[in-house]
């Protein structure tokens, strides 16, 4: 009987996290609709934190082919995604959105919970 119970405990464990990113159904269109023009078929969005900024991390978003040792890999809304392990602490909960602004701006805009001040322009963060 205990074996029974150590192995469901350790099933439990190695469960499959889930999305660190969510994408809103606009960002996953505007990804999808990047890979298609570029004619990039089976390509991903790599999402990452690097450091720069005014506040002094800022967010990265490229569309990739490959994965790297040790990317996350999941997918959101149709949309591959990839986060490198570092970027993963920093990213757990951010909602990626696309938004276009009253006068041709348009965009990527990130909403992380886990920021400690945002700067001014929106693309970059303190944790």
């Amino acid at each position: 009987m205990e074996t029974q119970t150590q192995v469901a405990s350790q099933a439990h464990d190695h469960a499959e996290p889930g999305p660190a990113v969510q994408l809103t159904d606009k960002a996953a269109a505007m990804v999808k609709e990047t890979i298609e023009r570029e004619n990039l078929a089976g390509a991903g969005l790599r999402v990452a934190v690097v450091g720069g900024g005014c506040s002094g991390f800022q967010y990265s978003l490229d569309i990739e082919k490959e994965t790297r040792a040790g990317d996350m890999i999941f997918e959101v809304k149709g949309v591959r995604c990839f986060v490198d392990p570092m970027s993963s602490m920093y990213l757990l909960g951010v909602e990626v959105d696309y938004v276009e602004g009253q006068f041709g701006q348009s965009g990527f805009s990130f909403k992380n919970p886990n920021a400690k001040h945002t700067c001014g322009c929106g693309s970059s963060f303190s944790a």
